[in-house]
């Protein structure tokens, strides 16, 4: 390699994902000079816009916006660089195993919860301004870093002892029942947590979709609670609690992010995979992309997996055995089966007949409608490698943006789970995703008869399909677990959970650090603050 073509930046991030992007905007706000080197032929990770049947796009991975930080919106002014997000009009719309439905969305859902139980009706108000409180404490530390857990002397323990009184602080302010409910969230399973709010299967069944989406449990697992608390506090145009989407789909997000980030003179590149992070005496200096190419940087910002920095792109003996051991075993896998799916017409549902566009067709429609569903849907997936019957969220987001399919026509996203991340007794996910795909569309049509012969074409996301393609180790869109042990300061691992990772000049901004996963910006906002911070302490010199 010549040095002719080595190229030098203040800071190189490795992945064009939206936290990738979110960062390097921030960077470039600072005045410092930003590299994104993104391995696809776009920027954008799992939220992206394809074309997957003609004249049909959708987005390919992530699906739907509620996550996505105001902050981030406002300060990148996304909007201004194209995006537009519209409300669902109906939340959520449940059919049910009688052959009657639940609808939710604002003063709507307590009518509607009344038809399978009074008493669950008169709880919801209380249900919801309890876990409000709680989602609010939450809101406040998504954009925080965490208190880290450092070895050392006091130079380096009062700025964490100082973290730790400002989060003490916050939790003060809650009475001691909203303290322990938020104790309980944090160690309980969802399904026992809304066992104990509501008696009908529908109203639970539908809080407890948020418990297991993205998640390879089952609903009555220890930790699901904290994933249904997870979903909770995102909002949309200022509204707490909901979720629309994207004009346009999900790679509008991030193209306005990567619109921003180029107005601030962040140099982006595509098809620029990483071989290799470059460590010289113990400090990340760089890389080389799979071309050869050679960039050098003061600080290298990892926008993957965790399991996939570590045990990938950097030589082993560069890292302390310990974190090694630890980094082996970083939980991924979130039982995701993803399907985009071409449709002649609308579905009529048998519990609400009717395939011109209706209120319905523009929400969240689970195919789930108990918990116990939901559960036995887990155990097929580990004991057969899919469930038998499968959990389905289907979006037809063509119902609010006419841009995505021909007219007449519709394009519907399919979250599907149980699936094992990897099928047991060495099966490959490459000789069964037709067949599961097949299970999929079924599954929709024993609600909505018609499904099936509408179907024109269809795009299939098995686990090892999105592993390959966007670099979601086991199919994780959390890239990994939101468990007790794998979040706020222990995410990726004690001692790293300030978003710097274990050699000198090596960042974390991903989904593998606070707060987690979904389409926040939340870990690049957060990541970009401590980098600076570093350039400002001069920890790091600009290149």
């Amino acid at each position: 390699m010549n040095a002719a073509a080595t190229r030098q930046s203040d800071v190189l991030i490795v992945g064009g994902g939206h936290n990738g992007l979110v960062c390097a905007a921030y960077l470039a706000a600072a005045g410092l000079t930003v590299t994104v080197l993104e391995r696809r032929h776009v920027v954008g990770g799992a939220a992206v816009t394809e074309e997957f049947h003609p004249g049909f796009r959708n987005s390919v991975a992530s699906y739907t916006v509620s996550l996505l930080n105001p902050k981030v919106i406002r300060d990148l002014d996304l909007h201004a660089h194209g995006l537009r997000v519209v409300e669902r009009e109906m939340s959520n719309f449940l059919p049910t195993e009688d052959g009657r439905y639940l609808a939710a969305g604002g003063a709507r859902t307590k009518q509607e919860v009344a038809k399978f139980s009074q008493k669950d009706a008169d709880r919801l108000d209380a249900y919801g301004e309890r876990l409000e409180v709680i989602a609010d404490v939450l809101r406040d530390l998504v954009l925080q870093t965490p208190p880290n857990v450092v070895e050392g002397g006091w130079r380096t323990a009062i700025p964490e002892l100082l973290r730790t009184a400002r989060l003490g602080s916050k939790i003060s302010k809650l009475d001691m029942g909203t303290r322990q409910e938020l104790l309980s969230l944090f160690v309980t399973s969802a399904g026992d947590y809304l066992d104990g709010w509501f008696e009908s299967a529908p109203i639970k069944a539908l809080y407890g979709f948020d418990g297991v989406v993205g998640s390879y449990s089952s609903p009555y697992a220890q930790g699901t609670g904290y994933v249904l608390l997870h979903h909770c506090f995102g909002e949309v145009n200022g509204k707490k609690g909901t979720w629309g989407h994207a004009i346009g789909g999900m790679g509008a997000i991030t193209q306005a992010m990567a619109k921003s980030a180029a107005s601030r003179g962040v140099d982006i590149r595509v098809n620029a995979g990483v071989r290799e992070i470059i460590v010289e005496n113990g400090r990340a200096v760089g890389a080389v992309t799979e071309a050869g190419e050679t960039f050098r940087t003061a600080a290298v910002v990892s926008n993957l997996n965790p399991k996939l920095l570590y045990t990938s792109l950097i030589d082993a003996a560069a890292l302390p055995a310990t974190f090694r051991e630890h980094i082996a075993h970083w939980r991924c896998g979130s039982g995701t089966f993803r399907m985009n799916v071409a449709l002649s017409e609308l579905p009529d549902f048998s519990c609400l007949p009717g395939k011109q566009r209706a209120t319905h067709h523009t929400a969240g429609i689970i195919i789930a409608p108990t918990l116990g569903y939901m559960e036995r849907a887990y155990f097929d997936a580990r004991t057969h490698g899919w469930s038998k019957q499968p959990i389905v969220e289907m979006l037809i987001p063509s119902t609010l943006d006419d841009s995505l399919a021909p007219a007449g026509q519709h394009v519907a996203s399919l979250f599907c789970q149980h699936v094992a991340p990897q099928l047991p007794n060495g099966a490959s996910w490459d000789d069964h995703r037709e067949a599961v795909a097949d299970l999929m569309i079924e599954t929709v049509n024993a609600y909505a008869p018609n499904f099936k012969a509408a179907v024109l074409g269809r795009q299939i996301m098995s686990p090892l399909d999105l592993e390959r393609t966007f670099g979601l180790v086991g199919g994780d869109i959390f890239h990994g677990a939101l468990q007790l042990d794998q979040m706020f300061s222990a995410r990726p691992m004690l001692g790293y959970g300030n978003y710097r990772g274990p050699l000198a000049g090596l960042y974390m901004c991903g989904s593998g650090t606070h707060p987690g996963g979904g389409v926040t910006g939340a870990p690049g906002h957060n990541a970009a603050h401590e980098i600076i911070g570093d350039f400002r302490k001069r920890t790091l010199k600009r290149a």
